[in-house]
């Protein structure tokens, strides 16, 4: 990263970054901080997972998310502990937290969700609404440290 900088800088850096999948902190947080860099994270609600509305059992064969170890009925069982009764969904909890890393990290970030209907996308930009508190945050991050099994 420092040498492509070098060479043109870098505005930002896109990687997978949710509450499950921390990555970034531990491979290219100190390059981005010391080269101003972003973090454009995807996948911020873990495939689905972190949503709440994926039923692990019923996924399709040809489904890409049966090979993921993370997906797994036992690592279904183990994670699904991340849902928060804040009067807000899942997945707009797992979207705050995500947005809610930038002081912690000391480089923006940003959450880019996929979705495929309107109703999804308007939830999730409540999301930067959702108001987590510093102890709802704490205890979200105490969760990463449950995941089961690796990324891929």
């Amino acid at each position: 990263m420092r040498r492509a900088h070098a060479i043109h800088p870098i505005a930002a850096v896109q990687s997978e970054y949710s509450v499950w999948t921390r990555d970034p902190e531990t491979t290219v947080l100190g390059a981005l901080r010391e080269l101003g860099v972003g973090l454009v994270a995807y996948s911020p609600l873990g495939r689905g997972f972190l949503a709440g509305t994926v039923d692990v059992d019923s996924l399709g064969a040809e489904n890409a998310r049966r090979r993921l170890p993370r997906f797994a009925a036992e690592a279904a069982r183990a994670n699904t502990s991340i849902a928060e009764a804040r009067q807000v969904t899942a997945a707009q909890v797992a979207l705050a937290w995500v947005s809610a890393q930038a002081p912690r990290l000391g480089v923006p970030v940003v959450p880019i969700p996929g979705t495929k209907n309107a109703h999804r996308l308007e939830q999730n930009a409540a999301a930067l609404d959702a108001g987590l508190s510093a102890e709802d945050l704490t205890t979200l991050d105490a969760l990463a440290g449950q995941v089961v099994d690796a990324r891929y």
